[in-house]
C-alpha cells in the first residue's frame, strides 16, 4: 500500500506486488530435469543396458545357495547353503583353475597395463599431425574386431603350414614352431593379442589426460635445461598420475576376470593344463552339464575376490599417494 496526493486530498491506493517464484526453490529437482532433458535422453540407453543386463541379473546371486531346478524356479528350489561353494573348494580342478586365472591375468596386468601409456607418450611426442591421427587411428581400430575375428587371425599367422611367423623363422635358418598345441606358449599368444587388440584404445584416456598438462610447465623444465626424457619423467608422468592410478586400481580388480571368447577359441585339448581358466571351467562343468547352482557359486566366489582386490588396491593408492577412487 502506497499514498497519492491528489488534487481532491491524500488517499491511498493498493499495489499488489506479484507473488515471489517458489517453483525455483521448491521443485528444484524437476527443474534440473527438465534443463538436462536433452543429455539425460542421451544418457538413457547406457541407464538401460546396466539396469537390464548388470543390476536386475543379481537377484540370479541367490540361485548359489539353492539347488536350482529349472521347473521349479528359483524360488521353489531347495535351499542348500555353501553346497557348491564346498564343492568348488574341494574339487581337484580349484587350484589349477585358480592359478592359471591368476597367472594369465597378471601377466595381462604386467604387461597390458603399461603398454597404452607408452603409446600415449610416443603419440604425445609426434610432430606430424597427419602421421599422429593416422598412428591413433590404425591402433584403434582393432578394438572393434570381433574376438572371434582376432582369433582365426593370430591361428593363421602362427598356423606352422603357411603362417607368417613360421615363415619368417624358416627364412632365418630357425626350426617352425606349432604354437597352438604347445602349453607354453599359450599365455605368450594371448598376452600379445590382447594388447595389439586394445592397446590403442587404452590410450584415449592417456591422451586425454595428457592434453591437460600445463605447457607452461615444460617450458619451464627447458628453461631448466631438461631434455625429453626428463620432461618425459618430472612433467608428463606426475601430470597423468592421477589417471594411471585409477585405471591400475580399476585393472586390479580385473585380475581374475579373464575374457571367456578368446580363451575359449585359443586354448586346445594338448593346452587345457595352461588354458583352463574360471570361465571355460564354468561353461565346461557348470553350464554344459546344466548345473546352473555350481556355475553361479563359481562366478561369486571370483566376483569377491575381484571385490577384495579392488578394496586393497584402493587402499594401498591412498595410503602412498594422494589418488584413489574414493
Amino acid at each position: 500500500m502506497s499514498l497519492f496526493k491528489g488534487s481532491e486530498g491524500i488517499s491511498e491506493i493498493e499495489i499488489h506486488e506479484p507473488p515471489l517464484r517458489k517453483a525455483r526453490t521448491r521443485y528444484p529437482l524437476l527443474r534440473n530435469l527438465k534443463r538436462d532433458k536433452y543429455l539425460l535422453i542421451l544418457f538413457l540407453p547406457c541407464l538401460l543396458y546396466y539396469l537390464l543386463f548388470k543390476y536386475a541379473p543379481i537377484f540370479g546371486i541367490v540361485i548359489a545357495f539353492k539347488d536350482y531346478n529349472l521347473f521349479q524356479g528359483i524360488m521353489a528350489s531347495e535351499w542348500v547353503g555353501f553346497k557348491y561353494f564346498k564343492q568348488f573348494f574341494e574339487s581337484k580342478d580349484f587350484f589349477p583353475v585358480i592359478r592359471n586365472t591368476f597367472l594369465l591375468g597378471f601377466y595381462k596386468l604386467l604387461f597390458g597395463f603399461p603398454a597404452p601409456i607408452i603409446l600415449a607418450l610416443l603419440i604425445n611426442e609426434m610432430r606430424n599431425a597427419f602421421f599422429k591421427r593416422f598412428v591413433q587411428t590404425v591402433s584403434y581400430l582393432p578394438h572393434f574386431i570381433s574376438n572371434v575375428i582376432v582369433a582365426g587371425i593370430v591361428v593363421m599367422f602362427l598356423s606352422p603350414s603357411g603362417g607368417i611367423i613360421n615363415e619368417i623363422l624358416a627364412a632365418l635358418g630357425l626350426e617352425k614352431i606349432t604354437f597352438m598345441v604347445e602349453a607354453d606358449w599359450f599365455r605368450t599368444i594371448y598376452v600379445a593379442s590382447d594388447i595389439w587388440q586394445h592397446i590403442g584404445w587404452g590410450t584415449i584416456i592417456y591422451l586425454a589426460a595428457l592434453a591437460s598438462v600445463d605447457p607452461q610447465l615444460y617450458e619451464a623444465s627447458r628453461i631448466d635445461g631438461a631434455n625429453r626424457w626428463k620432461q618425459t619423467l618430472h612433467v608428463t608422468l606426475p601430470g597423468i598420475a592421477p589417471a594411471i592410478v585409477i585405471i591400475l586400481i580399476l585393472d586390479i580388480g580385473k585380475v581374475l576376470e579373464i575374457g571367456f571368447e578368446k580363451v575359449f577359441l585359443l586354448a586346445t585339448p594338448a593346452t587345457y593344463s595352461i588354458a583352463d581358466i574360471i570361465s571355460t571351467y564354468v561353461y565346461r562343468v557348470g553350464l554344459t552339464n546344466a548345473n546352473y547352482s555350481y556355475a553361479t557359486a563359481i562366478d561369486l566366489f571370483t566376483g569377491l575376490i575381484s571385490f577384495v582386490f579392488i578394496l586393497s588396491a584402493n587402499w594401498i593408492s591412498r595410503k602412498i599417494s594422494d589418488n584413489s577412487l574414493w
